[in-house]
């Protein structure tokens, strides 16, 4: 063994080592799957009040909004927080685990764990607060009253939770049997909604407020903005449903086709992938390694760790953005250059390994603008929808709702500054796609072709893409949907299809999540 081969031995196992902590880690964290449920939830019960003028509307909204949306939602509440407090469970019993192995609390493993247990039970304390509305909604005073009592209970004894039990205590008087809202009740509530309720919780509790103080005219305004409201969140759902059923339905007639096909054509169909399909490589595995392994290494925990724990607090504090930059364009702005910041390190990667061997083969890392190939890519898209849908939903019977998520995800569920969302955009749209597609189709995918079929180098550098995410609950949903852009670039021998079909994937995705979070405001 060369000292090259044993550096580079030595790296793959330390690599190995930290990929499987992180991945460890993850699968302590619950996912998003069922905040996006409940932001649905939400965005239907704001459509449900819409009463439009137009009978054809009228008639629209019955059929899709019927009077069993509110015991539907009140059901879906109480499963998430019955899926919650089993969260809490777990997250206890692994704090409870560092307590006896001695693990000090302000360890890194520790602080998490905590963190996550402070905001699953953040999260009970809502959920407890907003069944509660539900249930008057379905005229359950009683079961109502002992939701807010079970709220303001838990958090009577918690710091940083009074906003969550004056709403809860606020509630249960306005709904007690002699409601007597003191003076400032109102301001109270607009205060704690702003940031606790939101949306159609918000507007129930200023109706209830309203018709305890005999207050017409407030009242008047607030169905009036409502219906505004309720309006808008229609057409959301609309939108966010009818494309996805559009693409399910398309999805699905197309791989009915290209299943047709393959029986039809045999070896020469779309979907075989064979060795006619075999690149022409003038490295050997060492190569491989070394750009999967040390770029891997360079970009995910060397880059992107040096660039949020140094590089880009120093630049934020040197040009003032600290103190003079809203936090939520500060985030996006992190996430944008940390991962620039690593994208590049691991080009370079990539660039410095190949050097030796340029100009490469034919058919290495093309791109070119062909009308053909832009149809790979949309094809592909629509191909990966119902797929990736049908693995998910196996995905979240395997995981109940742990695993962990993208956090990037999450953040774009919450916000709403216009800014940080072109941020996001141009991270998950543009630079994700860009440098994703360069590395694991145009580099890994090729370079495994000498030593496995090529079906099999789609699998293998579709699992290695999956993996590189650091989320256990998403290995199988990704894995999936690299499969089918390792197919498409295979085919199309063009990197701009693969590029565009991840692009129009991600746009989606964070377009659906704004959508959803906006409903919120």
């Amino acid at each position: 063994m060369t000292f090259k081969q044993a550096i580079l031995t030595a790296l793959t196992l330390v690599t190995t080592a930290l990929i499987g902590l992180s991945l460890l880690g993850s699968w302590q964290k619950p996912q998003i799957q069922s905040q996006l449920e409940l932001s649905q939830i939400d965005l239907v019960l704001q459509a449900a009040e819409w009463q439009p003028e137009d009978p054809e509307l009228a008639s629209l909204r019955d059929r899709l909004f019927g009077p069993e949306v509110f015991e539907e939602a009140l059901t879906q509440y109480e499963e998430s927080r019955q899926s919650i407090r089993g969260n809490i469970a777990e997250q206890r019993r692994q704090l409870n685990e560092l307590t006896l192995r001695v693990v000090p609390e302000d360890a890194p493993e520790s602080k998490e764990v905590q963190a996550n247990l402070d905001r699953l039970t953040a999260l009970e304390d809502t959920l407890d607060v907003r069944l509660g509305l539900l249930q008057v909604r379905q005229d359950r005073i009683e079961e109502a009253r002992a939701s807010w009592k079970r709220a303001s209970e838990r958090t009577a004894n918690r710091p940083n939770t009074s906003n969550t039990e004056d709403i809860a205590l606020t509630l249960a008087a306005l709904w007690s049997d002699e409601p007597q809202p003191s003076p400032n009740t109102e301001t109270q509530l607009e205060t704690q909604l702003k940031t606790d309720l939101t949306g159609w919780f918000r507007n129930r509790a200023l109706e209830r407020l309203y018709q305890v103080e005999g207050r017409s005219d407030a009242l008047t305004q607030l169905i009036s903005r409502e219906q505004q409201r309720a309006e808008s969140a229609a057409y959301k759902l609309v939108l966010i449903n009818g494309v996805s059923i559009v693409g399910l339905i398309v999805g699905l007639g197309l791989l009915v086709f290209l299943l047709w096909q393959r029986f039809a054509k045999g070896k020469d169909s779309i979907l075989v992938l064979d060795d006619r399909a075999k690149w022409s490589v003038p490295w050997n595995w060492e190569i491989v390694a070394q750009v999967v392994v040390l770029g891997f290494f360079i970009t995910f925990f060397l880059g992107q760790t040096i660039a949020v724990a140094v590089i880009l607090p120093l630049a934020f504090q040197i040009l003032g953005w600290t103190t003079t930059i809203a936090a939520p364009r500060l985030q996006a702005f992190s996430i944008l250059a940390s991962y620039a910041l690593a994208a590049s390190a691991g080009l370079l990667v990539l660039y410095l390994s190949l050097k030796p061997f340029l100009p490469l083969p034919k058919d290495w890392f093309e791109f070119h603008l062909k009308g053909k190939d832009f149809l790979w890519g949309f094809g592909g898209y629509f191909a990966a929808v119902p797929l990736v849908i049908g693995i998910s939903l196996i995905n979240q019977l395997i995981w109940q709702g742990q695993g962990g998520s993208n956090p990037i995800l999450e953040i774009a569920l919450q916000g709403q500054d216009w800014v940080a969302i072109a941020c996001f955009f141009l991270t998950a749209s543009i630079a994700a796609p860009l440098f994703e597609e360069l590395i694991f189709r145009g580099f890994l995918l090729p370079a495994l072709t000498p030593y496995v079929p090529v079906w099999g180098a789609v699998i293998l550098s579709s699992l290695v893409f999956a993996i590189a995410h650091l989320s256990l609950s998403e290995v199988l949903p990704l894995a999936t949907l690299g499969i089918v852009l390792g197919t498409v670039y295979t085919r199309s021998r063009n990197l701009l299809a693969p590029i565009l079909l991840h692009s129009l994937w991600n746009g989606s995705t964070l377009l659906s999540l704004f959508v959803l979070g906006s409903s919120a405001n």
